[in-house]
């Protein structure tokens, strides 16, 4: 896949960095010199150096044949600008970053298939930190109407030595809710596990719930036997 980064800065770079670990093609655009020297040289990626809001820089990095476009530049106006660019360009898969929740209406309608508010995930992230500090990570979907959390379960608690239908049987155990991954020791891979599934004494479970359920889920985890 090849993917255009408009902004090389510490965002940009790092999205670069792991694209180019997953086999794509990445170009970069930036108008500082030093940032796309440090791109070439260290992250092994196409750097353009110009404005990203320039139809020329555009066509030069390739946007035609772009079939992913992110733009991580330093203000929402501009990502707006390329975000509209891209569109008009025909990427058809398009991510902007977001500084100001005014913007994520303008970013919709010029085309961007991906919003990503940095200052709310981490805000969001950091809340969830304090508040659930037991939960390893907590991922939101479909606008946080779905909740899917990692936990490390404790080796005296309820559900060690149980089956998931047991688990899920269980009325204390809140409806809706459902153990969708599970891995048996820090270095075993992740598996989707079915009924018979025994917990293990400090594994590892991903569980979707609604967010109004997630006290019920965490204590119910942590229940001891």
């Amino acid at each position: 896949m090849y993917v255009l980064i408009g902004g090389a800065g510490l965002l940009g770079i790092s999205l670069a960095q792991k694209l180019v670990e997953l086999g794509h093609t990445v170009a970069m655009i930036d108008n500082n010199p030093t940032a796309c020297h440090y791109a070439r040289e260290q992250v092994g990626v196409m750097a353009f150096e110009g404005s990203a809001v320039s139809t020329e820089t555009l066509l030069e990095a390739g946007i035609r044949k772009a079939d992913a476009l992110a733009a991580v530049l330093r203000s929402d106006a501009l990502n707006l600008a390329m975000v509209t660019l891209a569109k008009h360009y025909g990427v058809s898969h398009i991510l902007s970053r977001m500084r100001h929740r005014d913007f994520t209406e303008p970013l919709r309608l010029s085309g961007a298939s991906h919003i990503i508010s940095t200052v709310e995930l981490a805000v969001s992230t950091m809340v969830n930190a304090i508040e659930y500090p037991q939960v390893e990570s907590m991922m939101h979907f479909e606008q946080g109407q779905i909740e899917v959390l990692k936990m490390a379960i404790p080796d005296n608690c309820y559900v060690v030595g149980r089956s998931l239908a047991e688990i899920a049987q269980n009325p204390s155990f809140p409806s809706g809710s459902l153990i969708i991954g599970y891995q048996s020791h820090p270095h075993t891979d992740l598996i989707i596990p079915n009924g018979s599934t025994i917990v293990e004494p400090n594994s590892t479970v991903l569980i979707a719930t609604k967010p109004g359920f997630l006290h019920q889920v965490i204590d119910f985890i942590e229940g001891c036997q």
